[in-house]
């Protein structure tokens, strides 16, 4: 294990680049306040929150992290609903609107999870995708926003709609056009298998959200990291990175991931 200084609390130091086996709810309370620059995590689902004997104290874990999280600093909060009796659960909106009752702004970003089979009632469209909600403290202090949508004006001066107004009303604004312009907030990724965890992240997700909402030398949590996917995209791109997971099985291969993974030498981007 390495320690690394936490830039907020200049007595104290915080744990970087390791994976610590533990109840991630106890160990993130041995961090200082505002130590963390961006999670990026999923939580255990629905019938799935009782995970190798460890129960999932959700409330507490989202007090936590509001604590930790740096000012301007971001949550990735990737999350989906069972399908019992016929009907979603709604678990992830109770989840969302408790971030936001304890101080997170919200926006809600979607997994379209392509590669894979379609789940959900069969009286309803098969269910295949995930929110991905992005919690901040505040206004967020790194938007690196991916531009990969080819635009459907390739260049010129072009009008475009703004935030409304307190009194409702809309604003406009004027902008150059690029050929390509940012990415929207459903994102199309395979999913990834593997047999080391049952629900491992896709690399290319933890990753562009890495990028997107960090920069070079951050420290990147991830308080239920499973194999380690989060940890290693952040190692890759050349940021700091700190996971707890209760499955001392799960840490060694998250370890070993990681420990494989050289640090990008080229450019971050």
């Amino acid at each position: 294990m390495t320690w690394g200084h936490c830039d907020s609390c200049r007595w104290r130091w915080v744990p970087v680049d390791t994976i610590i086996q533990g109840d991630c709810l106890e160990e993130m309370k041995k961090l200082p306040d505002g130590c963390i620059d961006l999670t990026v995590t999923s939580p255990p689902y629905d019938n799935l929150r009782k995970y190798n004997g460890y129960v999932f104290d959700f409330e507490g874990i989202a007090q936590q992290l509001f604590r930790i999280t740096k000012s301007g600093g971001v949550v990735v909060w990737v999350v989906g609903d069972a399908t019992i009796d016929g009907s979603e659960t709604g678990t992830s909106f109770r989840q969302a609107l408790y971030f936001k009752d304890i101080g997170f702004n919200i926006e809600t970003m979607v997994w379209e999870k392509t590669g894979s089979g379609c789940l959900g009632s069969n009286n309803f469209y098969g269910q295949n995708f995930e929110y991905m909600f992005i919690f901040c403290k505040g206004q967020p202090k790194t938007t690196n926003l991916i531009c990969d949508r080819e635009n459907q004006v390739k260049s010129g001066k072009v009008k475009v709609n703004g935030s409304l107004k307190s009194d409702k009303t809309q604003t406009t604004r004027i902008i150059e056009r690029n050929p390509v312009g940012k990415r929207n907030n459903i994102w199309r990724i395979d999913t990834q298998k593997n047999s080391s965890h049952p629900a491992p992240f896709p690399e290319q997700l933890a990753a562009d959200h890495i990028l997107s909402w960090s920069n070079p030398d951050d420290l990147i949590l991830d308080p239920m990291c499973g194999s380690g996917t989060t940890c290693k995209m952040a190692k890759y791109h050349q940021r700091h990175f700190l996971g707890y997971d209760i499955s001392e099985e799960y840490c060694e291969i998250a370890r070993k991931r990681v420990a494989a993974v050289p640090m990008r030498l080229d450019n971050w981007m």
